[in-house]
């Protein structure tokens, strides 16, 4: 099937109590990884390009990549989505360039702001059959040129939704219950420690979510910064010369008790790098003498895969939804 929007796919998810991941892809290894967890599982899928990996892989390149992904997964409905659009000029290079989706996040300025590019580009998009995403709230940390200290960072404010989304028309709302961009989404002051002296982080506002689903029934709730980060990766990482100390993420069972609620669509990005490139410091471990890029590319990918497939049954709950 060609691609599609997430019109159909975020109705299905919203009343089936389960979310669709929204996987970064930068390269051919990534978009093959995660393409065939969804393959393998049946599950609906959002591949999301930033600016920062427009400007890595170019624009074109990446878009092949994944119209030759629809093609080898031709039951799996893919959306091919803008994450965190700067500006309407971005947004409208790649509404024209082939996408279905687009976000325009103009969350760090005010609000009247906010609507008034996000509305422009809400217009543009829906004249080409794209949907839109928007964000109320700033979410902290750091991904691509994405960066935002915690000072700086602010939950959403439950009382302007229903006004955003109606002054703006956007298909659906990025909103900061307290997840965050990157590796290190907490400092270690902010966290607890349990028994075995690992970092808690602190909880999400689901009592933000709760009142944002109260005022927007039915409207499709999305979660960036919600990489879980593994423990198993960054200890695999540590261990063969990586320096990533106290990187913390998010709860996979909060991750999943959103699902459950209104939100319907939830962003990962870390947890790729981090089972991509815990995969090549082993490898390079054991065998020092390879240089063949195949080699050392061929299991980060199954890492990719894997760690994907893991998600879709075991946080978001889509697997058998495509």
């Amino acid at each position: 099937m060609p691609l599609v929007t997430s019109t159909e796919m975020f109705k299905k998810a919203y009343d089936g109590g389960y979310a669709i991941g929204a996987f970064n892809v930068n390269n051919m290894e990534i978009v093959q990884g995660i393409t065939e967890a969804a393959r393998d599982l049946s599950a609906p899928l959002i591949l999301q390009v930033s600016k920062g990996a427009r400007a890595y892989a170019n624009h074109t390149y990446l878009l092949k990549l994944v119209e030759a992904a629809v093609i080898e997964c031709p039951n799996v409905p893919i959306v091919l989505h803008l994450d965190h659009g700067p500006d309407f000029e971005t947004c409208k290079s790649c509404i024209d360039g082939g996408f279905t989706s687009v976000m325009i996040d103009a969350s760090g300025k005010p609000f009247a702001e906010n609507v008034e590019i996000t509305k422009k580009v809400v217009e543009y998009a829906h004249d080409h059959g794209v949907v839109v995403e928007a964000e109320l709230g700033t979410l902290a940390g750091v991904e691509d040129d994405v960066k935002v200290s915690a000072e700086d960072s602010s939950y959403t404010r439950p009382e302007e939704v229903e006004e955003f989304v109606s002054k703006t028309g956007c298909d659906s709302l990025a909103i900061a219950i307290g997840t965050s961009h990157g590796a290190y989404k907490f400092k270690p002051e902010q966290c607890t420690r349990n028994a075995d002296g690992l970092l808690v982080p602190p909880p999400l506002r689901f009592d933000v979510l709760e009142d944002v689903s109260k005022r927007l029934p039915g409207f499709p709730i999305v979660l960036h910064g919600s990489s879980s980060v593994p423990q198993n990766f960054v200890k695999i990482i540590n261990e063969h010369g990586g320096k990533m100390p106290n990187a913390i993420g998010v709860p996979e069972e909060e991750l999943r008790h959103a699902a459950e609620l209104s939100v319907c669509k939830i962003n990962i990005d870390s947890d790729l790098r981090l089972a991509m490139t815990a995969c090549i410091r082993e490898h390079f471990a054991e065998f020092p003498a390879h240089f063949d890029p195949r080699e050392y590319l061929k299991p980060a990918r199954q890492a990719i895969k894997e760690m994907v497939s893991h998600k879709i049954v075991n946080v978001l709950g889509c697997d058998h939804k495509a």
